[in-house]
C-alpha cells in the first residue's frame, strides 16, 4: 500500500524527532501544547501519565547531564487528518539499547502550525506473534 500523507504532517513529525532526539528544548517547546499528556505503558500494565514539564525535565536532565542524542529513526506507519487535528501512528527507535516502540501522535494545528497535544508510547510488538484484536470468526 502505498499511502500519501501529508507533507505537512510528515516535515513536522520530521522536526520534532529532531529537535527531541538532540535535546533541543526551546524548539521543542513550540512543537507541544501546555496541556500535553504523555502515555506510557508500564512493566506493570499500567499507564503512566507525564505532563508536558514532567517529560521536558527528562529531557533537559539528559542533555544537562551530557547524554548522547538519541538517534531520530523512526517510520510513519499511518497519518489520519480531519481539519486542524491529526494522529499519526509510528514506529520509532531511540538507541540500539532501547526498544521499540509504537508511538502515536495526536496532534492540533494552532494558528497554522502543528503542534503535539499527546503522546502515547507502547512497546513494539513482536510481528510474529500477533493474532489481531478479535479471535477467527467460527461461522
Amino acid at each position: 500500500m502505498n499511502e500519501q500523507h501529508n507533507p505537512e504532517i510528515v516535515a513536522f513529525i520530521d522536526r520534532l524527532a529532531e529537535a527531541g532526539s538532540n535535546y533541543r528544548m526551546e524548539e521543542m517547546e513550540d512543537l507541544y501544547t501546555g496541556d500535553l499528556g504523555f502515555l506510557v505503558l508500564t512493566p506493570q500494565g499500567t499507564i503512566a501519565r507525564f505532563s508536558k514539564a514532567e517529560m521536558f525535565a527528562e529531557f533537559r536532565a539528559r542533555r544537562d547531564g551530557g547524554e548522547k542524542p538519541l538517534s531520530t529513526e523512526k517510520r510513519i506507519l499511518h497519518i489520519e487528518q480531519q481539519g486542524d487535528e491529526a494522529t499519526a501512528i509510528l514506529y520509532r527507535r531511540m538507541s540500539d539499547r532501547a526498544s521499540p516502540a509504537f508511538y502515536e501522535l495526536r496532534m492540533r494545528r494552532i494558528n497554522g502550525d502543528w503542534k503535539v497535544s499527546g503522546e502515547t508510547v507502547l512497546p513494539w510488538p513482536d510481528l510474529a506473534t500477533v493474532k489481531g484484536f478479535l479471535p477467527p470468526r467460527e461461522h
